[in-house]
């Protein structure tokens, strides 16, 4: 494939999706929503885009009630699209989430009750889930022997560098009552991971996509596929809605991460090109395609249909 700008193909394209609230025997989420629904027209589209998509994250929150049913669809349903795209499939704990199932159920592990990390290659990237919850409770603890385990983890760089991923993202929100269901003591994770090969962090919980820094590291936190929050709310209130569910694309540079928002759904088509256009500027010159396509006088003037 011809590159038209000045940057090359990234080395990795991953998928980043977060908070799926799967309920059993697919129960509407508050009576209102489709869980199942919104996640495969996610799927659909990532599956249609041509993408060479290796790995799909799931940053947690995988089932609202941590229940074996919400499990298991959620497997029948992400698995035959992971196998169709060959990605690997990355399971992250979230607060939502129960460990034994979900060692069980997404791990094809002997039923646990500790910390559910892992550690993923994915072409020489390396992707570490790193579980975060706290049984019984929501908010997020990492404990000292997870940091001593990481720590080992990361002493050893990998080849193209590591994400992190992990279900509650160490950044402030702007919906003040999440401060309290937030990570705690983040200065002792930020100590490990800083002069490390950590090139991302990938984080849920927040069921709003945002960007922030960690350590000096690029923080992005995947929107929820269920509902997401309202971030203009009165202040002091949190309100989920029906809208705004998205997910993230990855991708994975020599020099950078760029992670790009994909909102779901098909909304109208108001304007574009089709891949016509792309395979005739392919034909031509970079300065050609620069001229055919960014003069404003001249964009029209491409190598005519064959």
């Amino acid at each position: 494939m011809v590159r038209l700008g000045q940057h090359p193909e990234p080395r990795h394209t991953i998928a980043h999706i977060s908070d799926t609230h799967f309920l059993d025997g697919a129960r509407p989420l508050y009576g209102a929503l489709s869980s199942e629904t919104t996640l495969q027209r996610a799927l659909a589209q990532l599956e249609g885009s041509g993408l060479d998509i290796e790995a799909i994250v799931f940053t947690g929150d995988l089932a609202d009630l941590g229940e074996t049913d919400a499990y298991q669809r959620l497997r029948s349903i992400v698995d035959p699209v992971a196998e169709r795209l060959g990605a690997q499939i990355v399971w992250v704990m979230g607060n939502h989430d129960e460990r034994e199932p979900f060692a069980e159920h997404m791990l094809g592990a002997e039923p646990s009750t500790a910390p559910q990390d892992a550690v993923y290659d994915v072409g020489g990237l390396r992707i570490i889930a790193l579980d975060s919850t706290v049984p019984g409770y929501h908010h997020g603890e990492i404990s000292a022997e997870q940091l001593d385990w990481l720590r080992d983890v990361l002493a050893e760089p990998a080849p193209h560098g590591t994400l992190l991923a992990l279900h509650h993202p160490p950044i402030p929100s702007p919906v003040e009552l999440m401060a309290i269901l937030e990570l705690q003591d983040q200065p002792a994770l930020a100590e490990v991971l800083r002069a490390t090969d950590v090139i991302g962090i990938l984080g849920g919980h927040l069921h709003y996509s945002t960007h922030s820094t960690f350590a000096g590291i690029p923080v992005a936190v995947a929107a929820a596929t269920c509902y997401t929050m309202d971030v203009l709310a009165p202040v002091g209130s949190l309100s989920g809605v029906d809208g705004g569910q998205s997910v993230h694309l990855t991708q994975v540079y020599d020099d950078r991460v760029v992670h790009s928002i994909v909102p779901i759904g098909s909304p109208p088509q108001v304007s574009g090109f089709g891949d016509r256009v792309l395979e005739r500027l392919a034909q031509l010159s970079p300065e050609e395609r620069r001229e055919a396509f960014s003069n404003k006088k001249s964009v029209w003037k491409l190598p005519p249909e064959d």
